[in-house]
């Protein structure tokens, strides 16, 4: 890969390059940075799927962003969409983040009010470490019950799923740094609650077309969020840019 700007040059590590970026986390929670790819004309996924929208450059920046963060946070609707499982760095980032002074894999964090949650599915069973499941308060208990044998459960709020809070409590647990995956209802509850400060968005050089949806979905916040550029990165014909709240 190659940085255009600032200062043009070559990337050999991702990893390391990534990593380098400061991400201090703010007071009470963890630093937040949402990962999404889109096509030219703003499509998340092919076929309902972001995989289509990928290549070799992305999966790299993928995975270098998953591994600077301590936990990997997703909606359930795209833990059950596209098959999550737990993470699995190779070996060169789990050195890194033993280096760092991190856990050598991050954890997943999963937010759902209902729970439609199977406690048999990879993701828990063949976690290194026990999973989050970030829920409230009207969730089925049964449920809760089922996911607290395989997973860590944090209830946070009342009627609906309270991010700010939730994320409080993984800071209290420890976690500094949280990679978001979406969907884009989850990014939207997150920018409404203002906690988005970074920001980092792959630009696939296609057009999609259709009805695909965009990285951001439900209520708008009282006004557009600014953002600042940090850096541009070029590799396989994609854009890889890192975005930061402008405060």
């Amino acid at each position: 890969m190659r940085r255009l700007w600032p200062d043009p040059s070559e990337i050999d590590d991702v990893a390391a390059y990534v990593a380098a970026d400061p991400r201090p986390a703010p007071a009470g929670r963890p630093w937040l940075l949402v990962n999404m790819i889109a096509s030219l004309d703003g499509a998340i996924t092919v076929d309902g799927r972001s995989g289509g929208l990928g290549r070799p450059a992305d999966k790299a920046m993928f995975s270098a962003l998953r591994g600077a963060a301590d936990v990997v946070l997703a909606g359930a609707g795209t833990v059950r969409t596209e098959g999550y499982g737990p993470p699995r760095p190779g070996p060169a980032i789990r050195a890194a983040r033993r280096d760092r002074g991190q856990a050598e894999v991050p954890r997943l964090a999963v937010v759902s009010r209902s729970l439609a949650l199977d406690p048999a599915a990879s993701l828990f069973t063949e976690a290194t470490d026990a999973p989050f499941v970030l829920t409230c308060q009207a969730s089925p208990a049964s449920a809760r019950e089922a996911l607290a044998e395989v997973a860590e459960v944090v209830v946070a709020g009342t009627d609906q799923v309270d991010l700010a809070l939730a994320l409080a409590e993984l800071h209290h647990r420890g976690v500094r740094t949280i990679c978001c995956e979406g969907g884009p209802s989850l990014n939207g509850d997150l920018l409404a609650a203002d906690l988005v400060d970074e920001w980092a968005l792959t630009l696939s050089p296609l057009l999609v077309g259709g009805a695909a949806g965009r990285a951001i979905t439900g209520a708008a916040p009282p006004a557009p969020v600014p953002m600042r550029l940090d850096w541009l990165v070029e590799g396989d014909g994609l854009l890889l840019t890192r975005w930061l709240r402008d405060r």
